[in-house]
């Protein structure tokens, strides 16, 4: 058995902490999601890049000042459970941990896909390699969050750097006339794409569960809150603009479009390294979500939502192994389904309508937890509003959180109930062992 040891006195600091934000947050969406919008918005699915990014700020805002005041393994859960009680906190907790990893095996085969797009090969291909991609993250994860950290720094990097090169090497390439029609499918084309961009733009709720492992969460978590959200907004802005650009009708038809556009600025060659670069991607991701589903199954164990055996490592420096676990089994389930399905963006919609659903939850505990009145509270006030507009967008897809959360309450009565009978069942058997002893001490006063 692995053994490692950890310094549970120190946690992650502020460049590790940012690299494993810009990784939940970034994430994959850069692989696929600016053709998906393109197809449902055309060029201007730019407009709904920045309307996500401005949206973004005041929900950025609120979970820092909540994971400033509460940095907890539970993350949104542990600000539900203190704002609203514990069932509140379960069906926040069965959101995250049971629902979201459905987007796993929808990273990994976007990633996949570039692979493939190089190497050659049929769907099977994709799956396979689909398939290998999330085992190096749980690896890494096993030695816990720290590390993770350190490894997600040199992915965040090795990003950054491929993106430059890649949007310098096209945008002499941009063409005007790519952008006119700008509106061809409306405004609800607009209201499809900042659905879509939800994925590239959620990301905050997750890594409010790794904001215990801060060494300094009072300085760094505001701060490396809002170097990840600079770095998110305008890394998606430039790639939309870029992709529509130079790509034009072609990228609303695109598996692989920033493939596409860097094979225009670079040549086939230059896609060998953007796919190389998609698999450091999806690793990063699957690093930060990792780290966040183990140390949220812990902390689950810990307050009686999972089984008490899941809750080890909760604790800041704790590693959460057996969190990992029935995490990389559900992921395991969700890609079983999702690997055959002809087309992702259904599951893309269900896996943003549960990050809706969190946020909703999460600005709403913060109305109550942060102190009135302050720059957090007014953030979390302007949140609501904002997170009210993705719930309407989200529309029938909340069919999916729903039905997570009757799961969570059901479980939750279920267990009261046989806790109930339970007790009931021990106290005659407690009263016959009281009765006797009673007996037995009046006994001596009747002789006296």
């Amino acid at each position: 058995m692995l053994v490692v040891t950890v310094d549970t006195h120190r946690g992650i600091g502020l460049a590790q902490g940012t690299a494993l934000y810009v990784a939940a947050v970034l994430g994959t969406g850069i692989l696929l999601l600016p053709a998906l919008a393109a197809r449902a918005a055309g060029p201007a699915a730019i407009v709904a890049v920045v309307a996500l990014a401005v949206v973004s700020v005041p929900l950025a805002s609120t979970f820092a000042a909540l994971s400033t005041r509460h940095p907890d393994a539970g993350g949104v859960a542990t600000f539900a459970r203190r704002a609203f009680g514990p069932t509140a906190a379960r069906v926040v907790g069965y959101w995250f941990f049971f629902g979201t990893p459905i987007g796993a095996p929808v990273a990994a085969i976007m990633t996949a896909q570039y692979v493939v797009a190089i190497i050659g090969g049929d769907r099977a291909t994709v799956i396979a390699v689909a398939a290998g991609l999330v085992i190096v993250p749980a690896v890494v994860t096993v030695f816990g969050v720290r590390f993770a950290g350190w490894v997600q720094l040199l992915l965040s990097g090795a990003l950054m750097a491929i993106l430059v090169l890649a949007l310098a090497a096209a945008s002499p390439h941009v063409r005007a006339g790519n952008f006119t029609p700008f509106l061809p499918h409306g405004l609800g084309g607009v209201g499809v794409a900042v659905s879509l961009y939800i994925w590239a733009f959620a990301g905050w709720e997750a890594v409010a569960g790794i904001a215990g492992e801060f060494s300094r969460p009072r300085r760094d978590i505001p701060r490396a809150t809002a170097l990840a959200l600079a770095i998110v907004a305008v890394a998606y802005v430039a790639i939309q603009t870029v992709v529509v650009g130079v790509l034009g009708p072609r990228v609303g038809s695109s598996d692989a479009p920033l493939l596409d556009l860097v094979s225009v600025g670079l040549g086939r060659g230059g896609g060998v390294v953007v796919a190389c670069v998609a698999v450091i991607v999806v690793v990063g991701v699957f690093n930060a979500y990792f780290a966040a589903f183990s140390k949220l199954g812990a902390a689950m164990g810990r307050d009686g939502d999972l089984p008490a055996w899941f809750g080890r490592g909760a604790e800041r420096g704790g590693i959460a192994r057996r969190g990992l676990l029935l995490s990389a089994a559900l992921m395991t389930v969700y890609f079983a389904v999702v690997a055959w399905l002809p087309d992702l963006q259904p599951v893309i919609l269900v896996h943003t309508s549960l990050a809706a659903a969190i946020y909703g939850v999460g600005v709403a505990s913060a109305l109550v937890l942060l102190p009135r009145a302050s720059l957090g509270w007014w953030m979390a006030a302007l949140s609501c509003l904002l997170v009210l507009g993705l719930l309407v967008l989200a529309g029938v897809n909340l069919v999916y959180p729903l039905i997570l959360a009757c799961a969570a309450v059901l479980v939750r009565v279920v267990a009261r109930l046989r806790r109930g009978v339970r007790q009931t069942r021990e106290m005659p058997a407690a009263a016959d062992a009281v009765a006797p002893a009673v007996s037995g001490s009046a006994a001596p006063a009747s002789h006296d």
